[in-house]
């Protein structure tokens, strides 16, 4: 897959964008910051219930025959890769509690 320059570059310059929105957002006070992460949390839940939603809906409209076999593989692949993640941070955050559970007082 060939990517063309002027796709690269507007693609660089969203990321240091955000990334100069999250380093100006790291300079509030604790609540705002808080705040912000419950609102990160919500996106990313939103996000990936989207994502399996949308391969679950190309998957049904293949076996209806009304879909392209090639976008229903990337959006049943992007589900499976969003499932995957969501699978590994919530071990890490049971670890974590199990971790913090058992040390001493």
């Amino acid at each position: 897959m060939s990517v063309s320059a002027a796709a690269a570059a507007s693609a660089y310059q969203a990321i240091a964008k955000m990334g100069g929105e999250a380093a100006s957002a790291g300079n509030t006070a604790g609540s705002a910051s808080a705040s912000s992460f419950s609102d990160f949390l919500s996106g990313a839940i939103k996000d990936a219930a989207g994502t399996m939603r949308q391969g679950e809906q190309m998957a049904a409209m293949q076996a209806a025959g009304k879909a392209d076999i090639v976008n229903v593989v990337n959006a049943v692949n992007a589900a499976e890769l969003t499932l995957d993640t969501v699978v590994a941070v919530r071990d890490k955050v049971i670890a974590a509690y199990q971790s913090i559970m058992q040390m001493p007082i």
